[in-house]
């Protein structure tokens, strides 16, 4: 069998070489770690029979999709959550725990049929919940899925969306509550993501590693000129 697995995060490429290397003997795995690395003409000629996408940021080209068993895992309960920012829309909404949906990729965003459903806690940073994640798919749903050839099923239920939240949705304000201000430093605190933040003046205070107790949080902060914006 062949298997292809794209994904960017470190922490994912890390388990994605660990899969490989548990299954060395049973199957033919290759890694894409890059965009262009993606390439139609390369897939074809690999033949894979599953091309899994933990944690990819890029849209899947159709041609990819419509030839071959194309797997993504979504942060939320599909069809509840289908849509952009998972994760940081889940903690937003007050959310504690959620779950890990693969699903098969179709044209329209998160609508494909489900292989298989996954709890998943959402205490702690966001590079935490998603190591945490990265465990449960590589050790648990990647190898269910291909060793037991499950077959997907049309998703059921109240169909919830989620808008891609921006940049400026990070802002912390002076109306927010100390939770929900722990809140958005903790689920903006991964690599590539833009760190939740406060103005003061010409300058710009970004929050990362932040604790919360006894009624006062404890953070990292990065204070940055940013006159120009």
């Amino acid at each position: 069998m062949n298997i292809v697995i794209c994904t960017l995060k470190p922490w994912n490429i890390r388990m994605a070489e660990n899969l490989k290397n548990d299954y060395t003997n049973n199957y033919n795995i290759k890694i894409i770690t890059a965009k262009s690395e993606l390439d139609y003409n390369y897939i074809v000629k690999f033949k894979p029979d599953y091309i899994f996408f933990p944690h990819w940021s890029y849209i899947i080209p159709e041609e990819i999709f419509k030839n071959f068993k194309c797997i993504v895992f979504h942060m939320t309960d599909l069809p509840y959550g289908r849509g952009g920012s998972p994760l940081q829309n889940l903690i937003v909404r007050g959310e504690t725990e959620t779950k890990i949906s693969a699903l098969r990729v179709v044209k329209q965003l998160d609508a494909g049929p489900i292989y298989m459903k996954r709890n998943l806690s959402l205490y702690g940073t966001a590079e935490e919940i998603f190591i945490r994640a990265g465990k449960v798919i590589f050790n648990e749903m990647i190898p269910e899925i291909i060793n037991d050839r499950i077959e997907p099923r049309e998703q059921e239920g109240e169909i919830v969306e989620f808008k891609r939240r921006k940049e400026s949705e990070s802002e912390i304000t002076n109306d927010m509550p100390l939770e929900k201000i722990y809140d958005y430093i903790r689920m903006l605190d991964a690599e590539g993501y833009p760190h939740s933040f406060i103005r003061f003046g010409n300058y710009k205070l970004s929050f990362t590693r932040a604790s919360l107790k006894d009624g006062k949080i404890i953070a990292d902060v990065e204070i940055k000129e940013v006159k120009d914006e």
